[in-house]
């Protein structure tokens, strides 16, 4: 799994962003954004206003779940009931219905 400084970038390119566009899509000076990219550490407000500059979400995902959710993040697995080979050593988990379900620890 990439690091946080990486996931940034990586948005950031995928959306066809400079740093100086994003800086102002988030009203803050590129050199801010720079450091926020290369080494920062974010507060909880700047990491949601980065976050919404880069159309994501800032998510809590339980370490039980985060395989699953990284997996299809990643595309490794399918949203769909198709078959897949287990995912490092795991069962794939049932993603059809709701790939949410007990995630916070509710019932489906």
């Amino acid at each position: 799994m990439s690091t946080f400084h990486q996931q940034l970038k990586t948005r950031r390119k995928a959306l066809r962003l400079r740093q100086l566009d994003l800086g102002l899509r988030l009203g803050m000076p590129r050199q801010q954004y720079q450091r926020l990219e290369a080494q920062g550490n974010p507060r909880l407000d700047t990491l949601e206003l980065v976050a919404k500059g880069l159309n994501s979400e800032v998510m809590l995902i339980p370490r039980e779940k985060a395989v699953a959710v990284q997996a299809v993040l990643e595309g490794k697995i399918g949203t769909g009931s198709e078959s897949h080979a287990p995912f490092y050593g795991i069962d794939e988990p049932s993603l059809s219905d709701n790939p949410w379900a007990g995630l916070l620890g509710d019932e489906e």
